[in-house]
């Protein structure tokens, strides 16, 4: 969930892999201590898998989508079957233009789309206040309503379409990690007047009633907010898209895309696709076919976990539906799943790790909270890729001669996907020049490696920060 990767650190951006997180393939590299020289505990052997989400375990069954296989025209291919693509997709489907290929290397859903927090709420990785600072309030308020009716999409295409993905309309808190208040007020009061957002104060008392837990001091609580189960989310959107005509594919990596004449070639293993247009909404898993945009923006890894069925134990830790996170910058985010699970999410790196290395990190944060979850078992770990810009912005553009993008979510996967993908249906299929919104925050360049070593300097920073301020408060 962490993001401000290679800039600086909003206390407002704090949200980032509760929406989205990439499937990594990066070296199994385990940190033994963290910065702090804290060793972890060893835990209970994790079961019943030690490799495969949760979401994937749970997912809903569906007829797999046929690789690519011999030559294709069509007036859209997207890459990528995340909710950047799949969103697009859907979104040209319901305005009528449906002679659209979607290519998906793996599948639907596989990367950020299936691994994620499940968090559906308004906002960017990019703080508000920062937001404001550089658009102006007309501009920044625009922008940010785009997520705000993402939320409201994302909500009506679940009853629509009848999506099963077990999503909880019981809104989000902020949960204040220290004493001071200072940082809650100023948000509450800046979200208030000028994107007119109402996030309700919860005192100590009143949060320590929905949370057991005397971590936590004073809290805001967002309504207008949601959770699901992302990878089940994801399916269901390719199959709305494919019973309107969406041509979907899976396992069809592309290998090269090329102009020729007034089309473009995508070439895949088996098969290709002529299309007069093309979007590239790869995310996390860069695609290899267009540098500049895969330079643009930093692959960082972020680690969930879930544990055992609680039962009644989980009423001891929450008396609320609500998904929760907290006021730091490298803060956890959690929340109770229908089976009375507690999925748990945090803490962002450069480097993957193993299972057991993610379980190490996260139940320890998650003993930090819920002591009285002293002997609970964890029951899968995973890490996964999240994809951030420079400016901490979501990328989303086009060229002239029909080659589009749409990625850097920061990790606010859900919404700003789902308003992305309107934004780029609504330019294609009808000339809408809204996506314009987002000029401002183009393709400049991450500087791969050198970021990677700025991205996790940033973070350590950052954790260094809330480290001291937790420890001056006592």
């Amino acid at each position: 969930m962490a993001q401000e990767t290679i800039a600086h650190v909003s206390s407002t951006t704090r949200r980032a892999a509760t929406g989205a997180c990439r499937a990594s393939g990066w070296s199994n590299s385990i940190a033994r201590r963290d910065m702090l020289g804290r060793q972890p505990d060893w835990p209970e052997p994790m079961t019943p898998s030690t490799a495969t989400s949760y979401y994937r375990a749970t997912a809903t069954p569906y007829e797999a989508y046929a690789p690519l296989e011999g030559r294709h025209e069509a007036r859209v291919a997207v890459i990528g079957g995340g909710f950047a693509g799949l969103n697009t997709a859907l979104g040209l489907a319901e305005r009528g233009l449906r002679d659209v290929v979607l290519l998906e290397r793996a599948q639907v859903g596989y990367g950020a789309s299936g691994r994620n927090g499940g968090f559906v709420f308004a906002g960017y990785s990019l703080g508000e206040q920062t937001l404001l600072d550089q658009l102006g309030e007309a501009r920044a308020r625009a922008l940010f309503q785009r997520t705000i009716d993402g939320v409201h999409r994302i909500r009506q295409r679940v009853a629509d379409y009848a999506i099963p993905c077990d999503a909880v309309d019981a809104g989000v808190i902020w949960a204040n990690w220290f004493r001071d208040p200072g940082v809650l007020r100023a948000r509450q009061q800046l979200l208030a007047e000028h994107y007119g957002v109402a996030w309700e104060w919860l005192p100590e008392a009143q949060l320590r009633e929905r949370i057991h837990s005397t971590r936590y001091h004073d809290g805001l609580f967002e309504r207008d907010a949601l959770h699901l189960h992302p990878l089940n989310y994801a399916i269901g959107l390719a199959g709305a898209a494919a019973a309107q005509g969406v041509r979907v594919h899976e396992h069809s990596g592309v290998r090269r895309l090329q102009r020729e004449g007034n089309r473009w070639r995508v070439q895949a293993a088996s098969g290709e696709v002529l299309a007069e247009q093309v979007v590239l909404a790869c995310g996390g898993y860069l695609a290899g076919l267009q540098r500049q945009i895969d330079r643009a923006i930093l692959p960082i890894a972020t680690y969930v976990m879930v544990t055992e069925p609680l039962g009644d134990r989980l009423a001891d830790c929450l008396a609320t539906r609500a998904a929760i996170y907290d006021t730091r910058f490298a803060f956890d985010y959690y929340r109770p799943l229908p089976d009375t699970r507690l999925l748990w999410g945090g803490r962002i790196s450069v480097l993957d790790r193993s299972p057991r290395a993610v379980q190490r990190l996260l139940r320890r944060d998650l003993l930090r909270v819920f002591p009285q979850l002293g002997d609970v078992r964890v029951d899968y770990a995973w890490s996964g890729l999240m994809s951030y810009a420079r400016h901490q912005m979501p990328q989303i553009g086009g060229r002239e001669d029909g080659l589009w993008w749409a990625q850097a979510f920061g990790g606010h996967g859900l919404s700003s996907t789902c308003a992305a993908g309107e934004l780029l249906a609504a330019a294609i299929a009808e000339g809408d020049p809204a996506w314009r919104q987002f000029t401002d925050y183009g393709l400049a360049s991450t500087y791969r490696p050198l970021g990677f070593v700025a991205a996790q300097a940033s973070y350590w920073r950052a954790e260094l920060q809330d480290w001291l301020k937790t420890r001056l408060e006592g």
